[in-house]
């Protein structure tokens, strides 16, 4: 578990952009390094890279590459481009190596919908909350979680002969 020493957060209130485009570009950089998010986020803004669609794909055609329905959602990729280079800067603000950070948390919510000003009535502009949260790895926890499974592994094998002894002698 990070405490809060270790992490750092940063969010974006009523940025015009599609929730739904936001929802699938988080899931996509979930959990990945800073430095990864951020150069997926430029291959898609540039259109080399689709962006996986997982839940809303109704109609979306499939795209080059190991995913099946995807798109280029440009603008939502700049606006979380943006985000995640203000998370960035607070992660070193707060003294955190911004090498060693991965996205916690990302999740992006739908915001109030107001009317946009035209001679149609009816149309509502979309906006979108989103927060972010970066953690530092923990390298001590995962070199501890590695050293029971080495010592299991060894009990095993000291176990094994214990066994074969005992069908010899029947």
């Amino acid at each position: 578990m990070t405490t809060d020493e270790h992490i750092a957060t940063a969010s974006i209130m009523n940025i015009p952009i599609s929730t739904k485009q936001s929802v699938e570009i988080c899931s996509a950089i979930r959990g990945k390094s800073l430095a990864k998010a951020k150069a997926f986020l430029q291959r898609v803004i540039n259109q080399e890279e689709a962006v996986p669609y997982r839940r809303y794909k109704m109609n979306v055609a499939h795209k080059p590459g190991h995913i099946a329905a995807g798109r280029y959602p440009s603008k939502s990729a700049k606006a979380l481009l943006m985000l995640i280079n203000s998370v960035e800067s607070n992660a070193e603000d707060k003294g955190l190596d911004k090498d060693n950070l991965y996205i916690q948390t990302i999740m992006a919510n739908k915001a109030s919908r107001s009317f946009r000003p035209s001679r149609i009535r009816g149309i509502k502009a979309r906006n979108t909350h989103v927060k972010v949260i970066v953690a530092e790895w923990e390298m001590n926890e995962k070199k501890q979680k590695s050293a029971p499974k080495e010592a299991s592994a060894q009990k095993e094998v000291k176990q094994q002969p214990a066994k074969k002894k005992e069908s010899k002698q029947q």
